[in-house]
């Protein structure tokens, strides 16, 4: 009997800390944190007395709290800094509530700190956002988490190249894709290809093999030092390893002079246009001479001025020329991005000329960066600065095409709504002229229907002399959708319910125009006689 009690004791506080905990707890905890169910447990998220600290929360996410005090990440962007946990990650919603929650599709990842470009903007979350590329075994282990990624190119492609070049990928390619090597230039390589070599298929030098089991193109450790590291000699060492002596790289068949100065023995290798300069041109005194040619102005004047000239140094004119003239060039388009005006849209089928105008010189720098720098501003006093700030066209417009707007109309004191939507921005904003000039109408422009509608009505609705066709049409058609006659100062009941609107709503002609006349007598005289 004894026992008995003692059980139904053990019972009864059982039951009691139960009713205790459900009544403290505004709900069951997600399966995240199904591990901290029970009032004892209470104090591990929540400051006794006060809310949720988020102080707490990163007690338990160690992973995330490092990302923070390093300022990497997410959560120290402007979008989150400075916010509380529980703004995004409500608890006690039940079990099956998923605490981390947000569109995977319209989700910004650029405040992340790892932008999305070319290729990558194409991948769905989970190509790189599985456990599999989580190099952090602590992270790795989570069921659910978009933590422990590293942007370097390694951590999720493997590298072909197996450690002989770079760890730095974008030094040669960029995010659209591998192939080709978009910013691989062979002038920074120490192997300089000049004349035919211009011309060779890449495979013909760096031969692909199969290293540690894999595919391997072999692009470093290459032998280039003579001739014949590539190339067989015919002449089995008759005339020495040196083959330039007597050739050079345009043809094997083009043979050097014997009585003609072989410039090529010299550090200055003629090359294009100087091949055919005449010797007094650069040697004007001695031969013995030595001749500055470290740069092109050594000898060439400068024809823009210093107009490049960068922490006190111009840079060469073989940044952008080649020895066969200046009147071409091979300044890039990835080069002009670099500049202070990256080249985006339309802006990259437009001609040089058509922005670095000549005048008595070339002009490239210091010829503006803003629209209105380059293209006539046909809005200047029409719109209110606060939707045209400091006249920034790409506040409506894009670099594809002028005619691609974007405008937010909500941001007005006239949201589009219906019909309106449809309509193009000129059918409310231009006025066309008799002389076929155009007239814009962008602020000040007046909300009445009848600013762009005409009042078929005549005025007879007018309220302090506004029309408000709102009372009784939508901006989806012109039907009086919203219209009750019972609202007006004749109720319709009786037989009137069933009369013709034209039986009592004449026609009549004001101004050679017909209307109908609404605003009528409610005395049954005026239409029983």
């Amino acid at each position: 009997m004894k026992t008995e009690k003692i059980l139904f004791l053990i019972l009864l506080i059982f039951i009691s800390r139960i009713n205790v905990y459900s009544q403290i707890s505004p709900g069951e905890l997600s399966n995240f944190h199904a591990h901290l169910e029970g009032i004892s447990n209470c104090t591990k998220c929540h400051i006794l007395g006060e809310k949720l600290s988020n102080a707490k929360c990163l007690d338990c996410h160690k992973e995330l709290n490092s990302r923070i005090l390093l300022k990497k990440g997410f959560h120290s962007s402007s979008e989150v800094k400075g916010k509380e946990c529980l703004n995004c990650h409500s608890e006690h919603n039940g079990k099956a509530f998923r605490i981390v929650n947000f569109d995977e599709k319209t989700f910004n990842h650029n405040l992340t700190g790892f932008v999305l470009t070319g290729a990558h903007g194409k991948k769905n979350c989970k190509d790189c956002h599985n456990a599999k590329l989580i190099k952090i075994q602590s992270i790795k282990n989570k069921k659910f988490t978009y933590l422990g990624l590293s942007p370097d190119c390694k951590n999720c492609h493997e590298d072909y190249h197996q450690k002989t070049l770079s760890d730095n990928c974008a030094n040669c390619h960029d995010a659209n894709a591998f192939k080709p090597a978009s910013k691989f230039y062979h002038t920074k390589a120490k192997f300089q290809l000049i004349g035919k070599h211009q011309t060779v298929d890449c495979i013909k030098c760096h031969k692909t093999e199969i290293k540690n089991g894999k595919k391997f193109q072999k692009f470093t450790g290459l032998q280039f030092q003579s001739c014949t590291n590539c190339h067989k000699d015919v002449h089995n060492n008759k005339f020495g390893q040196n083959c330039t002596e007597c050739h050079n790289s345009e043809s094997f068949t083009i043979l050097k002079t014997t009585n003609k100065f072989d410039h090529n023995k010299t550090d200055f290798k003629l090359g294009g246009k100087h091949e055919k300069v005449n010797c007094k041109l650069c040697h004007k005194q001695k031969f013995t001479i030595p001749v500055h040619h470290k740069k092109c102005t050594d000898c060439h004047k400068d024809y823009h001025n210093a107009e490049f000239v960068k922490n006190g140094t111009s840079p060469d004119c073989s940044d952008c020329h080649n020895h066969f003239g200046f009147q071409n060039s091979s300044y890039s388009i990835e080069k002009h991005n670099n500049s202070s005006f990256a080249l985006q849209g339309a802006h990259m089928a437009v001609p040089c000329f058509e922005c670095h105008k000549k005048a008595e010189k070339w002009k490239f720098r210091e010829i503006g960066n803003k629209c209105v720098d380059c293209h006539k501003n046909i809005h200047n006093n029409y719109i209110s600065n606060k939707y045209f700030p400091e006249n920034n066209c790409l506040k409506c417009h894009n670099n594809n095409k002028w005619n691609e707007i974007s405008f937010d109309h909500n941001l007005t004191n006239f949201p589009l709504k219906g019909v309106h939507k449809t309509q193009l921005c000129k059918k409310c904003h231009f006025t066309e002229n008799k002389d076929g000039t155009k007239t814009q109408k962008f602020k000040g422009l007046q909300t009445d229907c009848t600013n762009c509608h005409t009042d078929k009505h005549y005025k007879q609705f007018d309220i302090n002399g506004i029309t408000d066709c709102n009372r009784c049409h939508e901006s989806d058609n012109w039907k009086a959708v919203k219209f009750n006659h019972n609202n007006t100062a004749f109720k319709l009941d009786g037989k009137h319910e069933k009369v013709e609107c034209r039986k009592c709503h004449k026609t009549k002609e004001l101004n050679n125009i017909n209307y109908i006349h609404y605003k009528i007598s409610t005395k049954c005289e005026s239409c029983h006689s």
